[in-house]
């Protein structure tokens, strides 16, 4: 993307002036509310990234773990290695920021979730409320494991992020059997960006693996983030990562 060399406020109209989604993705993100696009991480290094979540996961603090009904969420993807390095800085999630939130933005998250083996489906929900406090939200998808309808791939609601908003602050909602619900498929090493306004939830997971993946969201710089990253950051993370990362956990 060629930003090495910018200060601190020219970033935000750097990543804007790029254009890197491919395809059909910023149509997609725009109409439906989502996109799948290929990922930062390939062959032989998503393979090494596949090895260092599985020990990330298991020797992670019990603090930073939370085992639900359905999944597993382990916190602080940012420090636990560099294999998750380019998950936060890969430039087609940072366009699409740009185009959802429109103004400087940071990271508020990036956690580990896995789909437990043979675990019922997620309820649709959105995970930031239009027109509330701190919205829009960006959220990323990073597949460790490949996404298939039998093993708890996300579906969206395509274009729910635009429905009317009720007096509650809710958006106005279908039934969990809406038809209109798209399966976001893809091979491991794959990304599903979204508008975090779009009512999304999981499949079942019919399978006897997990379903692994790494999820991020970004927020407007002047909002308060879920993660302190400049209170959790490690000296061997902060030694390593580049200037536009060091931007965007805004440290």
């Amino acid at each position: 993307m060629g930003l090495a060399n910018h200060s601190m406020d020219d970033w935000f109209s750097a990543i804007a002036s790029a254009s890197e989604l491919p395809g059909d993705a910023g149509r997609e993100l725009c109409e439906n509310g989502f996109a799948v696009i290929p990922g930062p991480v390939v062959g032989l290094k998503l393979a090494q990234l596949s090895a260092a979540y599985d020990a990330a996961v298991s020797g992670a603090d019990p603090a930073d773990v939370a085992i639900g009904s359905s999944t597993t969420r382990v916190n602080d993807f940012v420090n636990r290695g560099p294999e998750f390095d380019a998950l936060y800085v890969h430039p087609p999630v940072l366009e699409a920021c740009c185009r959802i939130i429109g103004q400087p933005f940071k990271l508020s998250t990036m956690h580990a979730r896995s789909v437990h083996p043979n675990s019922p489906a997620q309820a649709l929900h959105v995970d930031f409320q239009r027109e509330g406090d701190g919205w829009p939200m960006v959220g990323f998808i990073f597949m460790v494991d490949e996404f298939r309808g039998d093993n708890g791939a996300t579906r969206f609601v395509p274009g729910s992020h635009a429905w009317p908003v009720s007096p509650e602050g809710a958006n106005t909602e279908p039934s969990d059997r809406d038809e209109k619900q798209i399966a976001a498929c893809g091979r491991a090493g794959s990304v599903i960006v979204y508008n975090g306004s779009t009512r999304h939830g999981h499949f079942a997971n019919r399978t006897a693996q997990a379903r692994r993946s790494i999820q991020g969201a970004f927020i407007r710089r002047d909002a308060p983030a879920a993660v302190n990253q400049a209170a959790r950051i490690r000296q061997e993370t902060l030694g390593r990562i580049s200037p536009l990362a060091r931007y965007l956990l805004d440290i």
